[in-house]
């Protein structure tokens, strides 16, 4: 109990010593707000522009979600096919590394030119930023299963459904949540980007890298920051969902989650 709430105070006094700090050097320094705002001066904006933000926050979620769950959803039975067939592994993962090293600002035009500017866009660039974790760690997970298991499998006369089914992906799976994870905390940041590359303001409202060019426009410097601390908000929730769903998913037979327990 005493661990746990000192996992709490630690942190928190942290938070304040670093606020503490903001205003000191804001002070001292004497420098303008439109520089460098103060914290109350933030919160000021966050509070002044919050139906913007919100509206902000709500197309950027969207654009990470759906990124999220293609780059999920094409990156597992993309693994699957590699991790189960060594010439199909052979012949494409080369090519897939090789589209990984391609900037995603340099596929950002090719989108907009196919798919156009706004979501469809947004959702594309998030779903190439996320993912390849997804492919590599996935891909792992199917080829790294436990040898005496599938002989055991084997004696059994175990179908080739039942060892997917029971033993590759059970297998698979903590990598597999693992690569999820990491494209978890790229998603909203690859939908901020796309917001930036891809993002328009179709009836007069953007996503959330939309706001911060057109709040940097105007030198609304607390507005940004608070488009900043959005962002920040929308990291955690947007991670602390994934992290639930990887403790729901293991935390019943995984060493790696029961340990933890």
């Amino acid at each position: 109990m005493k661990a746990r709430l000192l996992s709490w105070i630690q942190p928190a006094v942290t938070g304040i010593g670093l606020i503490a700090l903001w205003y000191l050097i804001k002070k001292i320094s004497g420098v303008p707000s439109f520089i460098l705002p103060s914290p109350d001066e933030v919160l000021r904006a966050a509070w002044d522009e919050r139906s913007v933000l919100i509206s902000a926050v709500m197309l950027t979620s969207r654009g990470a979600v759906l990124g999220f769950l293609a780059a999920v959803g094409v990156g597992f039975f993309l693994a699957m096919a590699l991790g189960f067939s060594p010439r199909i592994k052979a012949s494409f993962y080369p090519y897939i590394l090789v589209l990984q090293m391609m900037p995603v600002t340099i596929l950002a035009p090719v989108f907009v030119l196919w798919l156009g500017q706004g979501l469809p866009s947004i959702v594309a660039i998030t779903f190439m930023i996320g993912f390849f974790p997804v492919v590599a760690n996935t891909t792992m997970g199917f080829v790294s299963v436990d040898r005496n298991l599938q002989e055991l499998f084997l004696m059994c006369k175990a179908t080739r459904g039942q060892e997917v089914r029971y033993l590759r992906i059970p297998g698979a799976m903590p990598y597999f949540l693992t690569g999820m994870k990491i494209a978890g905390t790229l998603a909203p940041i690859g939908a901020i980007v796309g917001d930036f590359l891809a993002g328009s303001a179709q009836g007069g409202q953007g996503g959330i890298g939309y706001m911060t060019i057109a709040y940097f426009s105007q030198l609304k410097t607390p507005a940004l920051f608070a488009t900043g601390l959005t962002a920040c908000l929308l990291g955690f929730v947007f991670v602390g969902g994934v992290n639930w769903l990887h403790w729901r998913l293991l935390h019943q037979w995984h060493d790696s989650m029961v340990k933890k327990e």
